[in-house]
């Protein structure tokens, strides 16, 4: 694969990491493995403004209770926003620690308390488990604002990989059960239920960080036979939603090296056809989750900083 393709920034840890390609052979601890050995490349250091705690949230339909990682900035205003925050691991692997440097972050960046869920991963329990333990979350959250601190009219959702998809997937259902509102939802590099091969570079590259072989092993975990058929529900896989209208308004990032990058680019296209406030933003030269990999690198810190302004915009901070 030419380098070039790929900002310099990027390249070092990719040197380390553990190829993506033939997971179909592995058994589940060995696939869960491989993923955790790429989150242990990532270093991060606790930020002393910040507190993090755990809570455990009723689940819905007598479902187990939902363990939920909170990180409150030290200096937090009453009456604050909120966000709710879904990790990625291709919803067969990963916890919120998983995304505990970049939870820390937007904590204090933002000023307000992250609520990152621990939901059940495929395939011990396959849809709708993920997506109704995120919507758990969400309901807690809305009926203890009081509790918590938090304005109930300023709750945002926001997830990365994978759980940008549970993000999207979460804004429909909050849409369509009317119960509780969502204010604003960021997508960081989210997946979806069909990636469309294009290029050759970007074929070769998908190998060491994610591929189609991987993306299919993981809807095939949280769908079974569902998976890529014309029954796939919305709230599995958001892409497949026909009716976008009176979505949240929504923040979308992706790579240039993404497996997923003609699919948000799609979605957003079809966000902002529905007359939903869109922003999009594709980071040159990146690959999937690449914030997260190298989170100190110029380009992740710009993609951050513009991932927190839109928040900062809807939420008028």
């Amino acid at each position: 694969m030419p380098k070039s393709v790929v900002n310099p920034e990027f390249l070092p840890i990719l040197e380390k990491m553990p190829s993506f390609d033939g997971l179909s052979s592995l058994s589940l601890p060995e696939v869960r493995e491989v993923f955790l050995t790429s989150v242990r490349l990532i270093e991060g250091r606790p930020l002393p403004d910040v507190i993090t705690r755990e809570e455990y949230v009723p689940g819905l339909n007598n479902a187990p209770d939902v363990r939920v990682v909170v990180y409150t900035p030290r200096e937090v205003q009453p009456n604050a926003p909120a966000m709710v925050y879904i990790h990625g691991g291709g919803l067969v692997s990963g916890h919120p620690e998983v995304d505990d440097p970049k939870c820390q972050k937007l904590a204090s960046d933002l000023g307000f308390q992250i609520f990152s869920v621990d939901y059940r991963l495929a395939p011990e329990v396959k849809y709708p488990g993920a997506i109704e333990d995120c919507y758990a979350v969400l309901k807690w959250v809305h009926e203890n604002a009081s509790k918590l601190g938090i304005s109930r009219d300023k709750v945002v959702v926001a997830g990365e990989s994978a759980g940008g998809g549970l993000s999207a997937a979460l804004s429909l259902m909050a849409r369509d059960k009317k119960e509780y509102r969502l204010l604003s939802n960021c997508l960081s590099t989210p997946c979806w239920m069909i990636a469309r091969q294009s290029t050759a570079i970007r074929r070769q590259f998908w190998r060491i960080c994610l591929d189609t072989f991987a993306n299919k092993y993981a809807w095939q975990a949280y769908l079974g036979d569902k998976a890529g058929g014309p029954q796939t529900p919305p709230y599995a896989a958001a892409g497949r939603a026909t009716d976008l209208a009176g979505l949240p308004p929504t923040f979308i990032g992706v790579g240039s090296m993404d497996l997923f990058l003609k699919e948000d680019l799609d979605y957003a296209t079809r966000l902002m056809a529905a007359a939903v406030p869109t922003e999009v933003m594709v980071v040159p030269g990146a690959y999937h989750v690449f914030d997260m990999y190298v989170p100190d690198a110029e380009l992740s810190r710009r993609f951050m900083d513009a991932y927190c302004a839109a928040l900062k915009r809807t939420l008028n901070l």
